[in-house]
């Protein structure tokens, strides 16, 4: 794959939207760069793998995973087309992942060499801005994911999807749109954990749910959410 393909992606990417199309095609040679496809449910990089490349998606979508001793998998976030990752690391002193990162499709990223981001830092000013501001965002969403986590016990985190969901859909009967095992590692449990949480909360005459639906009997205790 050629990095003509894509330009148009890259283009719109803050890091360079201030270089031409035409310059962007001067600045990668084939020493600098590597686009790789990945197939869905690939690992891309372990925990505790040495990063040595910025990483924007061109096509599909990846997720961060945190996997504790006894298994339990916590989705941290899920990043998409134009996305960047691997800044955060590149050039710190601890530069390994402290998680997994996975595709969740088919996808292709393009790898960016380190000298080659250095020397983007040190000659464009606004290559420097927009490459702290996606460090900052990233410290931001990796807190702020952690701090929710750690603070909710897994009904009050149910009660969270549910709300959004709620809202969203403007039903009582709420259509999964995702599985209950992502829904368990969005939550930061193993997956029977969820159930058992489901189980109580179907005892407790606060929902019923099936396999593709979780519908609310109290709506009240949505709206108090």
């Amino acid at each position: 794959m050629n990095i003509k393909d894509f330009i148009h992606i890259i283009k719109h990417i803050g890091l360079f939207n201030t270089i031409s199309s035409e310059e962007l095609v001067q600045l990668f040679n084939s020493q600098n760069y590597e686009i790789k496809e990945y197939n869905k449910n690939k690992v891309i990089y372990l925990q505790n793998e040495k990063c040595t490349t910025l990483d924007i998606i061109l096509k599909g979508s990846i997720i961060v995973q945190k996997i504790d001793n006894n298994g339990n998998v916590l989705t941290i976030s899920t990043f998409t087309t134009g996305d960047i990752i691997g800044g955060n690391l590149l050039f710190a002193n601890a530069d390994i992942y402290p998680m997994t990162v996975a595709s969740r499709s088919s996808c292709i990223i393009l790898h960016i060499n380190k000298d080659l981001i250095l020397e983007l830092c040190q000659q464009n000013k606004n290559f420097l801005i927009e490459f702290i501001k996606s460090i900052s965002d990233k410290t931001i969403i990796l807190t702020n994911k952690i701090k929710s986590i750690s603070m909710k016990t897994i009904r009050q985190s149910i009660l969270d999807f549910l709300t959004y969901e709620y809202y969203i859909q403007k039903t009582s009967k709420i259509i999964l749109p995702i599985s209950k095992k992502e829904l368990a590692e969005r939550i930061g449990v193993q997956r029977p954990s969820l159930l058992r949480e489901l189980n109580k909360m179907r005892r407790d005459g606060l929902i019923e749910y099936d396999a593709y639906s979780i519908t609310i009997k109290n709506i009240e205790l949505i709206i108090k959410n």
